[in-house]
């Protein structure tokens, strides 16, 4: 009966804390854990995310997704934990809560830009959404996570995309410094200039998150749009692949011509996205972390 008890306990325990995300058991976010800490006050801060841009970039992304995730019968939370220096970002769920959390370390740091900032929205947004695969793992066996490569997917396949529609992507775009083999790949991929231009929105977004992974590393390799990661897995990676291995998930996302409004699936890795067993050629997951089912 105490075995009963403990367990009951135990059970309810699961079903009201948050037990946060990257990783199922709730040890990374979107990095890994890290010392780095930049405060509000700190001379190496990013000038360019303020405050006001913190909380505009998340406003726009929940404006998109509070609605959709809403229709799923839970509701999206996003705690904006601007004065607190944390260098990462995490998502968890308690109950039909389903929670994003911001931090202002990750503003701060230099290499993340507005677009950056919001990429990182939408790869929390997309452990509740983004499909298959999930992770594994835990003591209950909890796969509701998508893992860490689909949910970098869907930042640029479905996210960024339904962000960036109605706002002045020529106007953004023009105050970029785009590799030319971005903007050479959007040109192939799209037709219509303003899909280039989310293409090459999201890209750029990616790089920015990227170069934060890089700089993290101590690494001074650059990512670059240019130069795949060339690794093939055996068996697919869930938790934080390379970070070129990640700017090639962003990239390919971009890239994928599946529209944001064709929903992704939580059991079939084929549906809403890009898949060789689609036929499709360009805007696959990468090998580099995916191993594609038949």
């Amino acid at each position: 009966m105490k075995a009963f008890n403990v367990l009951a306990l135990m059970l309810a325990l699961s079903l009201t804390t948050a037990a946060y995300t990257c990783t199922e058991d709730g040890k990374e976010g979107i990095l890994p854990e890290n010392d780095l800490y930049i405060s509000v006050d700190s001379k190496s801060a990013n000038s360019s995310l303020t405050e006001e841009v913190f909380n505009s970039t998340i406003d726009k992304v929940e404006a998109v997704y509070a609605p959709i995730i809403s229709s799923m019968g839970a509701k999206l939370k996003v705690e904006r934990n601007w004065t607190d220096g944390t260098v990462n970002a995490y998502a968890s769920r308690s109950g039909t809560t389903w929670n994003v959390a911001m931090f202002g370390g990750l503003a701060r740091h230099e290499t993340i830009t507005e677009d950056g900032f919001a990429l990182v929205v939408c790869h929390e947004i997309g452990h509740h959404i983004g499909g298959a695969p999930k992770k594994g793992g835990g003591w209950m066996g909890t796969t509701w996570a998508s893992n860490e490569g689909q949910s970098d997917y869907f930042a640029t396949l479905k996210c960024l995309r339904k962000v960036f529609v109605n706002e002045d992507n020529a106007e953004v775009v023009s105050r970029m410094n785009v590799p030319a083999a971005l903007t050479a790949a959007c040109e192939v991929q799209y037709k219509s200039t303003e899909d280039r231009l989310i293409c090459i929105r999201g890209g750029m977004a990616g790089m920015s998150v990227s170069r934060l992974f890089m700089a993290l590393r101590n690494s001074t390799v650059e990512p670059d749009f240019a130069k795949p990661d060339t690794r093939v897995v055996s068996a697919t990676d869930h938790n934080h692949p390379a970070y070129q291995c990640r700017l090639d998930t962003y990239f390919q996302g971009a890239l994928c011509v599946v529209d944001e409004r064709t929903d992704v699936s939580d059991k079939d890795e084929k549906v809403g996205v890009c898949h060789p067993a689609n036929g499709d050629t360009t805007g696959n997951r990468p090998a580099c972390w995916m191993k594609h089912a038949n």
